[in-house]
């Protein structure tokens, strides 16, 4: 259960990375609601993809629950924005899709490169090797 609510807290921490940046950039700042009205549709974008991958039975793993992340926040995210009257543009769907992946998959891989490094080492240690 521990790993879930850490995968999880590490899903929402890169979503309001993406946020935090792009309204930095953008010139809108980081008052706390204009970041909640920016991130909320990612936000509930990523539940959704964390349910339809059922990321809780293996939330550290790229495939499903990353991709399932990934594609959930920022396809429904995007949807979602449209209906909010929020809008997107296609430039700004594409800078989604490849930071939101960078982050939400790349977390992912170190985690299982670390994950497979402390092994080699304890089997190492163990003279398993």
């Amino acid at each position: 259960m521990r790993s879930v609510r850490l995968a999880a807290l590490l899903d929402c921490l890169c979503v309001l990375t993406f946020v935090i940046i792009g309204r930095a950039s953008h010139a809108r700042g980081e008052a706390l609601g204009g970041v909640a009205s920016t991130a909320w549709p990612f936000l509930a974008g990523l539940a959704a993809g964390w349910l339809a991958a059922r990321a809780w039975r293996r939330p550290f793993l790229p495939w499903p629950a990353g991709v399932g992340a990934w594609l959930g926040a920022v396809s429904l995210g995007m949807a979602l924005r449209v209906v909010s009257g929020q809008g997107t543009a296609l430039a700004f769907i594409g800078v989604a899709l490849a930071f939101l992946g960078l982050f939400l998959l790349g977390w992912r891989f170190v985690a299982r490169f670390a994950s497979r490094l402390h092994g080699l080492c304890a089997a190492t240690a163990s003279g398993r090797a």
